[in-house]
């Protein structure tokens, strides 16, 4: 066996508290390298005539990829502690596996040979909101979604979708229109929405606040706000909103503080200054977000700073009653200041979901101390690459997203944030070249994969746009202009998702290497209640789905159509998916 390669780690990923009585203990291995593995545990104290008392469990495989085998057993330690190791097998050899080393046989005369799990304590369970695993969402970029009240526009607004968008231009949107359209998410299956950020800003999209307190008045009042958010919970729609803690706007008043007083300014140290005077030309002087001198980033280690936003932070939810805050640029921000963050916004309300913008590995923010979930990017990079670009083999797909979900704790991907594009990404159909087969099979994917999906505005209805500003169209709210098909079958998945247990979070996810095609993806959701089989195919034929995969399983119902069918006639056509619970 490849011994090098073995990897297992107490904590994070590899073991770690599901629950307040379950662990979960993951194994990584080389792939096709081991043909069993047995996890072999105790309690530390368990002793008898001088011996150690263990027990044994066998590890089921829970995904491969490109290089990698994973294993996966559940405990439930009676006393909520454990020492642990593994017992590989293959046709020639046998491995004890510890955190000392590799042994021929389990030693038994001492633990500290063993992993250590030294107590499963109830506080450092992972814990999200419950209630965001059922959540479907639907992002809002309020400039661009409806224009309600003419009253409020900007200067120099232009009439509702006469022009193409720019990074300056402005249309009017604002809370009223979102309000008079709530009957269009509620329809569709929306149970959340997000909104990009809403706080008084010069820009039309309004990532450079200027008062964090204050709503911009282009987009309504703070009673117009309560009135949104009301209505939007009469729906049973979660509100979420965006913050923009890494930067302030270039109009933020400390900052212009600091450009008329420079070193005199009392706010000179909220920001990362690199010297008086501070100037925007040629270059900034001062960090920024990315190099945009509009943008200066804050300095969340200064007190003043952390008092002021966590203010923010929680004024937000006391006086406004919303579901969750979506952390803008989360990276660059220090870890003790979002342990604060959390640990304020929890205080007053509990079940607030809080999801961080990081489009790279993310365990050391998804430890229970900081955020609930991140942006699934990874998923929205792999499902486009296969779907939409062709660029990658269902193989490669599959490959790159067991990778994602071994990454993580089981609990942690149940509430990630998948998306297929946002205001930051050229929208799915463009991307899709215009394809919309694949787009209704992109949105099957994401409405059955393990986490809670989101929606971007328009996309339900066939809106296109290549990148910023391309992407910030306004929202098209002429039904002989949409595409109706595409809104019905979104809603069709939607519905799908809440009927059936395993199509939604309560369903384990397994991929099947299918030897058809590389455009044939295929795999299976288990819950207690029922097994559905996915099969996607990007090919240019139609193809029939192996025999094999419906072992045990003598007829199906195809849910899309509600015809019981026979394993012999599961045909997946071509550009189309399969949807089948398996009986």
């Amino acid at each position: 066996m490849q011994k090098e390669v073995l990897y297992h780690r107490p904590k994070n990923n590899f073991a770690y508290a599901y629950d307040e009585n379950t662990l979960h203990i993951r194994l990584r291995t080389k792939k096709d390298d081991v043909q069993s593995v047995e996890l072999i545990y105790g309690d530390p104290y368990d002793w008898k005539d001088g011996t150690w008392q263990m027990k044994k469990s066998k590890m089921i495989k829970s995904g491969s990829d490109q290089w990698f085998d994973y294993y996966m057993a559940e405990v439930t330690p009676e006393y909520r502690r454990l020492r642990y190791g593994f017992v590989l097998m293959n046709d020639y050899e046998k491995l004890v596996f510890t955190e000392k080393g590799f042994y021929e046989e389990a030693p038994t005369d001492d633990t500290a040979y063993y992993f250590c799990f030294p107590f499963l304590n109830k506080s450092d369970v992972f814990t999200a909101p419950d209630w965001v695993k059922n959540t479907v969402w639907y992002q809002i970029f309020p400039e661009r979604f409806a224009n309600g009240d003419l009253a409020n526009d900007p200067e120099g607004a232009l009439p509702w979708g006469s022009a193409e968008p720019t990074p300056g231009n402005f249309f009017g949107g604002d809370f009223e229109g979102v309000i008079q359209h709530l009957d269009h998410l509620s329809n569709l299956g929306i149970t959340g929405i997000y909104f990009t950020p809403i706080f008084k800003a010069k820009s039309n999209h309004k990532y450079d606040t200027i008062d964090y307190f204050e709503i911009d008045p282009q987009f309504g009042t703070k009673e117009t706000f309560r009135r949104l958010v009301d209505a939007c919970h009469e729906k049973g729609i979660k509100v979420m909103l965006d913050a923009v803690f890494n930067h302030s706007g270039f109009y933020f008043g400390p900052f212009q503080d600091v450009l008329i007083n420079q070193e005199n300014s009392p706010y000179k140290n909220w920001f990362h200054l690199h010297g008086f005077p501070v100037v925007t030309e040629p270059k900034p002087n001062y960090d920024t977000f990315a190099f945009e001198k509009s943008m200066p980033k804050l300095n969340t280690e200064n007190p003043e700073v952390k008092d002021y936003l966590l203010k923010v932070a929680r004024y937000w939810v006391e006086e406004f009653n919303i579901d969750g805050w979506r952390l803008d640029v989360a990276n660059e921000v220090d870890h003790p200041f979002w342990r604060e963050f959390r640990r304020t916004v929890k205080s007053v309300k509990p079940e607030v979901y809080i999801l961080g913008e990081i489009w790279h590995d993310s365990m050391p923010w998804l430890q229970g101390d900081q955020f609930d979930a991140v942006m699934n990017y990874p998923f929205t990079s792999a499902a486009l690459d296969f779907f939409a670009k062709e660029k990658i083999t269902a193989i490669d797909f599959a490959d790159r997203m067991t990778n994602v979900l071994q990454s993580y704790p089981d609990n942690v991907n149940k509430v990630s944030f998948n998306l297929l594009g946002s205001h930051d990404t050229p929208r799915v159909l463009t991307v899709a070249k215009q394809n919309k087969e694949r787009v209704r099979q992109l949105y099957a994917l994401m409405l059955s994969f393990p986490g809670t999906p989101c929606i971007y505005y328009g996309d339900e209805v066939g809106m296109t746009g290549d990148m910023d500003p391309g992407c910030r169209k306004c929202m098209e709210w002429d039904e002989e202009k949409q595409d109706r098909s595409l809104f019905e079958d979104i809603h069709k998945l939607i519905r799908l998702r809440s009927d059936h247990p395993a199509f939604g979070n309560d369903g384990s996810l397994s991929f099947i290497k299918t030897s058809n095609t590389p455009g044939m993806l295929a795999f299976k959701k288990t819950s207690s209640d029922e097994t559905l089989l996915f099969a996607f195919n990007t090919e240019s034929q139609s193809i029939i789905l192996e025999k094999a995969l419906f072992e045990g399983f003598p007829n199906t119902i195809n849910l899309w159509t509600g015809e019981i069918i026979s394993p012999e006639l599961a045909v997946v056509k071509s550009n189309d998916f399969i949807i089948l619970k398996l009986r």
